[in-house]
Order: structure tokens, then sequence, then C-alpha cells
């Protein structure tokens, strides 16, 4: 992978860990982490039997959203030269992320701050340390989320929620986090990642191609009509029955044994 994100793989599970400790996992196009995204993804999804990815971040922050030396360094700068730079940059991640079709936890091990929280967001599950902090807080430096906040934020806390922390930038502790449904649970700050670890242990023990599948019904069904999302059920559960690990499931039960999942 690259200086910025860590990539470790033990057995099913993938841990990606932001690694700039110094600029508190801040996000720029010069510190590789557009490109350190999108490869890992790619990665990621081209190897069939990871299961499930843990993200989190180095040191004391999970990510303190955008590198303000980049926002200073814009100043000046043509209007549609700084579309294209979000273009080019950090719209990339979401594309990437949030579209990956394994299983993603996000274990916020500090402040998740702007674009920080949205790269939260883009996971299918948070877990918070007990310091962990999170702030939509892109108005407070006069800019607006260019991220795909304005879209994930909303389907994570809910409309009224969403907006509130946008227009406030105010930042929610990690009690108020889970109260509003930010984040699934609160673990002390030592067991963040032995918690997610575990919670990602829990999920790797399905079959693969029924997880991708599942995740990716979830996904469409935050957009989809009733009916259509029937028709994409229905696609995905005939190939499932197909699956050689469907069959292992059900012998399994009936053999009373614990199954053998080969992705096939």
């Amino acid at each position: 992978m690259s200086d910025f994100l860590l990539f470790e793989r033990d057995g099913p599970i993938v841990t990606l860990t932001m690694n700039a400790a110094e600029k508190r996992n801040a996000l720029s196009i010069e510190g590789g982490s557009t490109e350190a995204f999108t490869e890992a993804c790619a990665r990621i999804a081209a190897e069939p039997d990871v299961r499930a990815v843990i993200l989190t971040g180095a040191g004391s922050a999970f990510s303190a959203g955008g590198d303000l030396k980049s926002m200073r360094a814009r100043y000046g700068m043509p209007p549609a030269e700084i579309r294209d730079s979000y273009r080019r940059g950090i719209q990339k991640i979401p594309l990437a992320l949030y579209e990956l079709d394994v299983p993603t936890i996000a274990a916020v091990n500090g402040p998740a701050i702007g674009a920080g929280l949205d790269l939260a967001c883009m996971c299918d599950i948070r877990i918070g340390a007990a310091s962990s902090s999170y702030a939509e807080s892109f108005v407070s430096v006069g800019i607006v989320p260019g991220d795909g906040g304005a879209w994930l934020l909303p389907r994570a806390v809910g409309q009224s929620m969403a907006a509130e922390m946008a227009f406030t930038g105010d930042r929610l502790d990690a009690e108020a986090a889970l109260a509003c449904g930010l984040i699934s649970r609160i673990v002390p700050d030592e067991e963040l990642l032995p918690a997610a670890r575990a919670l990602a242990g829990r999920i790797a023990r399905n079959p693969p191609q029924a997880l991708r599948m599942t995740k990716r019904l979830l996904r469409e069904g935050q957009h989809m009509r009733l009916s259509s999302l029937l028709e994409l059920s229905a696609a995905y559960q005939a190939l499932a029955h197909s699956t050689e690990d469907h069959r292992e499931a059900v012998d399994a039960w009936f053999d009373k044994r614990r199954p053998e999942f080969k992705g096939r």
C-alpha cells in the first residue's frame, strides 16, 4: 500500500489503518490518501476470500478531515480547478469505499471530523471508542461537504439530526453519537480494536458470496422501490441457492457440525 494507509490481512479480515498520526490522519491529495483508498479497495475487491474490513486511525485521531494546509494552498485557485480537484481527489474515496461489496467496520478511535466523519459514514458499521467525537464541521471553515457527506450523513442519523450537525458544526461525544444512531456501540479505548476484530470475526464466519450480495442489497435498498428491490433479491437468491457454500451450510445444520465455507 502507501505510506498513508497500512494494509494488514489476517485470514479473511483486512485492517486498514490511516497512518499519518502527526497530521491527525487528515485527508489530502498531496498526502496520497485518495490513491491509497482506491488502491486498497481495488485490492480487496479482487480478493474474493476477504470477508470483512476494519478501518481505523493511528494515534489519537480517527481522521481530522481535510488538510487545512491544502485548503490554504487553494487560495486564488479558479473555481473550475477546485471543482476538478475534488472530482479527481477526495470524491474518489466514497466511490471506492462506500461501493465496496465487502462489509466494512469503522473503528473510530478518536475525533472523526469533517471528511473524517464522512469517511466513517462510508462504512457499514461504526463502533466508537469512549474518547471518540464526531462533527460535520465544514460550515465552520466556510465550505460545504465536498465528499458526499450531504448524502451519507442523513442516511446514518436521519435528515433532522444531519441538518443540525451540518448547520452548526457542533461536535458530538460518543454518548451523543450512540443516542442518534451514528455509532452502534461504545467500547473503552483500549478495547476498540479487539472489539472490532471480534465483530469482523463473527461476520467473516459467513460465506463470502452471501455476505457481498447481502451488503449490495442493503446498499441498493436505500434508493430502490420495494418492487425493484424484491426483483434484485430474487435474482441474488437464485445465485445464492446455487453456491456450494449454501449446500454446505444446510448439510452442516443437518449433520450438527460447523460448516466449512470455501467461497464457492
